[in-house]
Formats: structure tokens, C-alpha cells, sequence
């Protein structure tokens, strides 16, 4: 899939080194509960890369199309652990902080919501994240997504934690038509 500037693709072995080098960075990883090894990192991708080839979606490497540097994922997944709110397909994204403010991860979850709501005929997709992430929060807003006020607790946050409470936002296929119309096009 491409955008204007991006590319969201399947995993390439050269996509492990910038991938584990993000998710080592204190800054990256700021609303996560702590930074992932270089073991952990690649075994992170090895799963993403295997659920898009079993699915032929999920968390796609994105790339620059001027440069072919990988900056990160953005995509769907159907998460594993129990929420109160499964089954349902969420949109994310984590990007290395060199690429951050200059919309590549609205740009890129635009096209990763067309393909939920086109191709994969979702009805409804959701994102969420620790209340205290208003980055994220914000690219939410961007891409029309709705804040539930259901606010819950991650149930893989330790209690107490201050990333537990989680904001959930969603968008659906009606939703997103209307706002579609009024975007320009990305592909």
C-alpha cells in the first residue's frame, strides 16, 4: 500500500536494526511500560510479520518512498489480550522519534483505515492508548476517531501503574465515509 511519501509493507530482514533501535528509545517508548531488548524487539517483529502473512494485514513496516528508510509501523491488529471491548480490530502506530511532527502517522493510518473499511469491510475500528499519551491521542483526533469516554484498565499494565488507565477511541464505516469524502485522496 502507498501514500503520498510512505509505503506500508510486509517486514524485511533490514527492518529489525531501526525497528529494535525505536523501541530502545526511552522517548519512543514513553507510554509503554519500559523499553524492549534487542531479543524482545526482533521477536515483536517476527510476530507482526508473521501475522500479515497469515492475514495479509497488520502492523506494516512503513517506509519513506524518497529515501526507502523504515520508520516504523503503522496497521491493524486484533489484540490477544482480553479487553472489555474484544473482539474488535484497533489501528496503531510507532514511529522512530526522528520522524515525529511531520504527519507520517496520520498519513499512513488514513491509508491503514481505507484498507479496514474498503478491503476488509470492518464495520468499526478502534485505537487506544494510556490516558497519558496525548501524542497519540491527537493523531486519533486527525484521522476522525471518536473518544467513548469508556475509559478501562490495561489488563497487561501492572495496577497502580500510571500508563493503566486507557483511552478508547473509535471510528466507523459510516463515520469514516463521510470524513473520506472530505480528505484528500492518499493513494
Amino acid at each position: 500500500m502507498e501514500t503520498q511519501r510512505l509505503k506500508l509493507r510486509q517486514w524485511i530482514a533490514s527492518d529489525r536494526k531501526p525497528f529494535s533501535k525505536l523501541n530502545a528509545d526511552p522517548q519512543v517508548m514513553e507510554y509503554f511500560p519500559d523499553v524492549l531488548s534487542e531479543t524482545e524487539s526482533n521477536a515483536m517483529a517476527d510476530i507482526i510479520e508473521s501475522l500479515i502473512g497469515e492475514n495479509g494485514w497488520g502492523f506494516w513496516a512503513v517506509e519513506l518512498k524518497a529515501s526507502n528508510a523504515f520508520i516504523g509501523f503503522v496497521g491493524l491488529h486484533s489484540p490477544r489480550v482480553e479487553l472489555p471491548f474484544n473482539p474488535c480490530i484497533e489501528i496503531g502506530w510507532r514511529l522512530s522519534k526522528q520522524y515525529w511532527g511531520n504527519g507520517y502517522a496520520t498519513e499512513a493510518a488514513q491509508a491503514a483505515l481505507s484498507y479496514g473499511f474498503e478491503h476488509l469491510k470492518l464495520d468499526e475500528i478502534v485505537s487506544f492508548t494510556s490516558i497519558v499519551n496525548r501524542p497519540s491521542q491527537g493523531v486519533m483526533r486527525k484521522i476522525h476517531m471518536t473518544n467513548t469516554n469508556e475509559n478501562f484498565m490495561h489488563p497487561s499494565i501492572p495496577a497502580g501503574n500510571a500508563l493503566e488507565e486507557h483511552v478508547l477511541f473509535k471510528i466507523t464505516r459510516s463515520d469514516w465515509g463521510l470524513t473520506h469524502r472530505f480528505q484528500p485522496s492518499l493513494e
